[in-house]
């Protein structure tokens, strides 16, 4: 009976660490597809939400298995860049959420640890992808993204690999409020930078980051916010020479 229970619970936990790597495989999709939201309202510029749905959800069904059967047959035909991200991003995290089914975690820090560096890793090489290699003897631009991204991906399995064969502490609870209100305040800074200007759009940003902790003084955190604006409406235009909207377009106009 209570091998049963043991096994049942630690088939759960494998379950919902699984479907959390299976979110970590599109997350990158799923992060364009809220930012081509802000494309309906005029907040920044790129592909509209039916078309990155779509060209995703192409390049993950059907896009990658043609171009790894093609290039199984010799073809050399240049992948658009949603194909290369589900074939180097994507498909290799899904591998690990498939395998994690099957797999025994006895170091679920180390092991989820490992794997997330992997994605981080696997994001990298994605990003470096249309960068130029090496010519001969001279390194190009993706040159060092590409070596340090596969020495990452190899020292994180290293790591996931550790948590299979080593016994180590569980996950520990973790706190997504903290990174929720800053993720959110980047993408508020990102969306709102052009139509609010630098000045309300850096002081919104820091207060919707000082939301993230439960122990935020809002008098004191609107000094320091009013200050770090102040910072960099000097900092940007006048001592980088960054052309940066500083107030809101309805003002200007």
């Amino acid at each position: 009976m209570a091998d049963t229970m043991g096994h049942s619970a630690t088939a759960t936990r494998n379950t919902s660490v699984a479907l959390g790597f299976c979110l970590l495989a599109i997350a990158p999709q799923i992060f364009e597809f809220i930012w081509s939201i802000g494309t309906i309202f005029g907040w920044g510029a790129g592909r509209g939400p039916a078309t990155v749905l779509i060209s995703h959800a192409t390049a993950l069904v059907a896009g990658a298995p043609a171009a790894l059967i093609g290039s199984v047959g010799g073809e050399t035909k240049k992948a658009s860049s949603d194909v290369l991200l589900a074939l180097i991003y994507s498909y290799p995290i899904l591998a690990v959420a498939i395998l994690t089914l099957f797999m025994t975690i006895r170091s679920a820090q180390d092991y989820v640890g490992g794997v997330i560096l992997m994605a981080l890793a696997l994001f990298a090489l994605w990003a470096s992808s249309d960068l130029q290699g090496m010519r001969g003897f001279s390194f190009g631009a993706g040159t060092a993204p590409r070596m340090f991204g596969g020495l990452l991906v190899a020292l994180s399995a290293g790591i996931a690999l550790t948590g299979l064969l080593t016994d180590g502490p569980a996950m520990a609870h973790y706190s997504w409020r903290g990174p929720l209100f800053v993720m959110a305040s980047i993408v508020f800074f990102a969306l709102a930078i052009r139509p609010l200007g630098l000045v309300v759009s850096a002081f919104v940003s820091f207060m919707i980051a000082a939301m993230g902790s439960h122990e935020t003084r809002w008098l004191e955190a609107a000094i320091v916010g009013a200050c770090l604006t102040l910072g960099c409406a000097l900092l940007f235009p006048y001592v980088l020479g960054l052309p940066m909207p500083m107030f809101p377009r309805f003002l200007i106009q």
